[in-house]
């Protein structure tokens, strides 16, 4: 029975320190201001160069005891651990505002006197030269965080660019967000982008117009393009609906006659205009034959005129549209 509490024991104990250490881990640095003229103001009223710690999991936790160093000599692991502790800053017990939630983040003001407040840390970050900031566990042992500041200009920022990412930047004045995720998603509706972005209406006027001008000639090569198409079909129904067999033989007829009056006239000239000799013979030949024979219509000379009543001159006729 003891070995198993002592077992249970052990496991609790090591489950509890890897859950502890991975929660440390969330625990990173997120941006800093080394040089803070105009920017964020202390509750004294001062611009001190600040420090932000963020949590980046969704558990909270509470950062006392914990050390800030700028003094890359404690890299050295031959260093003892109280001659390392003398080279940092500890963050203050009995300070309920050091319990960091899931998502927050906690500011510390640099180059101050402890006396001010548990905020106050004196670790010493000169204007406009580069600085190296390290976060360590409460054993002064296990680094935690640490990143090399560029030299910055007067109220700039040097953050991480989207929550627990490795890579930073350096941030203007008026993009500096102490306190609070460096990355902000800022949501507008479509209407205020559109106001925002054509205030006057001249482009959603041109879009408009644009729109209509380009359904109307839509509509215009498609009517022509359906018309064009009506007509063949048109077309093509009345050729169906023709009789080939009248129109060919007709066609065949006039052009025998065209090639026969043709072939005359290549032969005997142009004073026959095209009629066959044969034809002025027969038509010759039956005018002999006539005057030979005395055939011919007997006429006795007397013009008889027989009257026809029409009534062209009657009233009543003549004015038919007046009566019913």
């Amino acid at each position: 029975m003891n070995k198993f509490g002592l077992l249970l024991g052990l496991l609790l104990t090591t489950g509890s320190s890897v859950a502890l250490g991975q929660l440390e881990k969330s625990i990173i640095l997120n941006e800093v201001v080394t040089d803070n003229k105009a920017g964020l103001q202390d509750e004294y009223g001062h611009c001190s160069p600040w420090i932000e710690i963020a949590n980046v999991s969704h558990t909270t936790y509470n950062i006392r005891g914990m050390y800030l160093t700028t003094d890359r000599s404690v890299l050295d692991k031959n260093m003892s651990v109280p001659e390392r502790v003398k080279r940092m800053c500890m963050i203050p017990n009995g300070e309920p505002r050091t319990s960091i939630g899931g998502r927050q983040h906690l500011l510390f003001f640099c180059n101050s006197n402890p006396a001010q407040g548990s905020f106050y840390l004196p670790l010493q970050m000169e204007p406009g030269k580069p600085v190296w900031i390290a976060l360590y566990n409460g054993n002064a042992t296990d680094l935690l965080d640490s990143v090399t500041v560029p030299a910055l200009a007067a109220d700039l920022s040097y953050a991480r660019k989207n929550g627990n990412t490795r890579a930073w930047q350096t941030k203007p004045a008026d993009a500096v967000t102490p306190g609070i995720s460096n990355h902000i998603e800022v949501s507008e509706s479509k209407i205020a982008k559109l106001k925002r972005e054509d205030p006057h209406g001249y482009g959603i006027s041109v879009l408009a117009m644009g729109i209509v001008f380009f359904c109307l000639a839509l509509l215009f090569v498609f009517f022509t393009l359906f018309g064009l198409f009506m007509r063949h079909i048109n077309a093509a129904k009345k050729v169906a609906n023709m009789q080939p067999l009248k129109v060919g033989v007709k066609t065949v007829e006039k052009t025998t006659e065209i090639g026969h009056k043709t072939s005359v006239i290549l032969q005997d000239g142009f004073k026959t205009k095209g009629i066959d000799k044969e034809i002025y013979i027969a038509v010759i030949s039956m005018a002999l034959h006539e005057y030979q024979n005395n055939v011919h219509d007997m006429e006795s000379g007397v013009i008889t005129i027989k009257p026809k009543h029409t009534d062209w001159n009657v009233e009543y006729i003549q004015m038919t549209q007046f009566h019913e």
